[in-house]
């Protein structure tokens, strides 16, 4: 598992042509797993939360796959990939995966290659599979765009009215879950009184089929547990539970994954484009010149672009 997923992270072209190859041949032995995405602030406690999860859901007989991304940094482009480290219990455990990959200036909250992770993770046989992403704040919405369920985690006294209500991240969380709610429960009944408010707002506007006397539509969630005691895990995986029958029952997550699969195919054309554009021939004898004329002042970057862009056609 570990060879093919780095095969696919390859950026080499014949990497990529073998990459394509191993994907195809695996496709048909995928998608019978429950795909949780889970997002949060940094801090929040996401690798405590799916150590305890994934401990709890194989004692369940389930088989738990992890792919957590941590974040490249501009500077170096190294990162540290310590995530396994705060979950020594799980990453030691036959029935556990996971893996660890670099953000790599991908923007949202996952790596390039999630998706084709999350497939191969499938195929061997994993029934779970968990993407624990960055924790950068509000934009983080990829990981909503290829799970079955999206998760977010949010600390007591962690914002006002106000913030609880921001668009982004919160309106795309089919569960929030206020972790750390042993420290201060007081706290972490007021966050979740504000927020359960704010999603009833951003479910009803514009949205009349979202209007809660609809018992065959899923509606958004807030749950409170404490990840490092353990408690409330079971009741978040009962509100998993319940989502993923309600969910499979109307259709919504075979329309989901079919929408995925084509924002996934859009996606690779855009960055397939991105790398042929760099390596056009006419585009690579004018780019350096063209830069420094953008760098000096002397041509501004919209015509630049346009220029380059009418070299690729």
């Amino acid at each position: 598992m570990a060879k093919a997923i780095t095969l696919l992270e390859s950026t080499r072209a014949d990497h990529r042509a073998q990459g394509d190859g191993l994907l195809t041949s695996l496709l048909p032995h995928t998608g019978k797993s429950f795909r949780l995405g889970i997002s949060g602030v940094p801090g929040v406690g996401k690798s405590t939360f799916i150590e305890a999860l994934g401990l709890y859901l194989i004692d369940k007989g389930h088989r738990v796959a992890v792919l957590t991304i941590d974040p490249s940094s501009t500077v170096s482009g190294g990162s540290i990939l310590g995530d396994k480290t705060r979950m020594e219990h799980l990453s030691v455990h036959e029935k556990a995966y996971i893996r660890p990959s670099p953000s790599s200036g991908t923007l949202g909250g996952v790596a390039e290659k999630t998706r084709e992770a999350m497939l191969v993770c499938e195929a061997a046989g994993y029934d779970i599979v968990i993407v624990e992403t960055v924790g950068v704040g509000q934009s983080e919405t990829a990981v909503a765009n290829m799970t079955d369920m999206f998760v977010l985690m949010q600390l007591p006294n962690a914002g006002d009215d106000l913030q609880a209500i921001k668009k982004g991240v919160m309106e795309l969380a089919d569960l929030v879950v206020i972790n750390k709610a042993d420290i201060d429960p007081d706290a972490a009944t007021r966050a979740r009184a504000q927020i359960m408010s704010s999603l009833r707002l951003l479910g009803l506007h514009g949205n009349p089929e979202n209007m809660h006397h609809d018992q065959a539509i899923w509606h958004p969630q807030v749950i409170q547990l404490s990840a490092l005691k353990g408690e409330g895990v079971d009741r978040f995986w009962a509100s998993v539970s319940e989502y993923r029958g309600l969910q499979s029952g109307n259709g919504c997550m075979k329309a989901r994954r079919q929408q995925q699969a084509k924002s996934w195919m859009w996606e690779r054309i855009d960055a397939g484009l991105k790398q042929r554009f760099r390596e056009h021939p006419n585009v690579r004898t004018a780019l350096a010149e063209t830069t420094q004329q953008v760098l000096a002042g002397g041509l501004p970057a919209s015509t630049a672009a346009r220029a380059l862009l009418d070299l690729f056609d």
